[in-house]
């Protein structure tokens, strides 16, 4: 269990931006296009898909349906009011916490770190980089007007039930990773990614798949950082048994096991983001060295998969 300070969290409190109830919660039933095994397969595919030049940000042809009714909740308690408040507390200390650590080191090579949002949303949401469902899983927009995050929390429950990654450290890594995209973003190195993919498109997915354990790698940096630390009560920050939640949720989201949930064959040369080994190997580079500059991805002697 990540351990954290309500006030840590009150200070992520500007990088969260709630918007569900705006996009419509999505039935528990699908509706139109393929039913439900489409949207199991749109998850499998698009899960962790920030930063994708090549994402599924786009509109979706399915018509979302709404929850009809008023829910009974009891007014006197808060988690009944809104049952994902503590989670969000969580969110908002790590969009902190991990922001933070960033902010450091920036700051120790002499650059300065622009912070990002988190935009929590349900069923759909509409960001720089166009309407997105929740289907596609979290996400970083890399638009310049935009550069922030998406995610809808129900993600949470099916990392841990479909993928079998559940943990607070686990839903950690979906952010740091998330996060690690913005850190591209404000480096410069996802504007040279687009540009690489642009000039030669035979490497678009392989320059994709580095970008994302780069980002994997930052993640682990942040990790290795809060392993340092404690709370203000002089406790740990992660307790044991938190980093092999976050190397379970890595190894659940690599392409060949997305690919092997979905029964479909494995193909290298369709992969965007990783093999599972891949993405648990350098989101574990980043926990055992905690620096970024262990995180060069694009290295020519470096090899991905692909």
């Amino acid at each position: 269990m990540v351990r954290y300070d309500e006030s840590t969290a009150a200070k992520g409190e500007k990088y969260v931006r709630d918007q569900r109830g705006r996009g419509g919660r999505r039935a528990a039933t699908a509706a139109g296009g393929g039913g439900i095994v489409a949207i199991i397969l749109a998850v499998l595919f698009a899960v962790i898909s920030g930063g994708d030049p090549g994402s599924v940000l786009v509109e979706t042809a399915t018509t979302i349906p709404q929850i009809d009714g008023p829910v009974a909740v009891d007014p006197n308690d808060p988690a009944a009011v809104d049952p994902d408040a503590q989670t969000i507390e969580y969110m908002e200390f790590l969009m902190f916490d991990v922001q933070d650590t960033w902010d450091q080191i920036f700051d120790e090579a002499g650059l300065v770190y622009e912070p990002t949002t988190l935009t929590i949303f349900d069923g759909a949401v509409e960001s720089g980089c166009g309407r997105a469902t929740s289907q596609v899983g979290p996400f970083y927009c890399p638009a310049p007007n935009d550069r922030g995050v998406y995610m809808d929390l129900d993600f949470y429950e099916e990392l841990a039930r479909r993928f079998g990654a559940p943990g607070d450290f686990a839903q950690a890594y979906v952010i740091a990773h998330e996060i690690g995209h913005h850190v591209q973003a404000v480096l410069g190195i996802s504007d040279q990614v687009r540009q690489a993919q642009a000039q030669n498109p035979n490497i678009q997915n392989e320059l994709s798949v580095r970008q994302e354990l780069q980002a994997d790698c930052f993640a682990g940096v942040w990790g290795w950082s809060a392993s340092q630390r404690t709370t203000l009560d002089g406790l740990p920050i992660l307790e044991p048994g938190d980093i092999e939640e976050g190397l379970r949720a890595a190894a659940s989201v690599g392409d060949d096991t997305i690919q092997a949930q979905a029964g479909m064959t494995i193909n290298p040369d369709t992969w965007t983001h990783g093999s599972s080994a891949e993405r648990v190997e350098w989101f574990q580079r980043g926990l055992e060295t905690g620096d970024p500059e262990q995180c060069d991805t694009f290295a020519s002697d470096v090899t991905v998969t692909t």
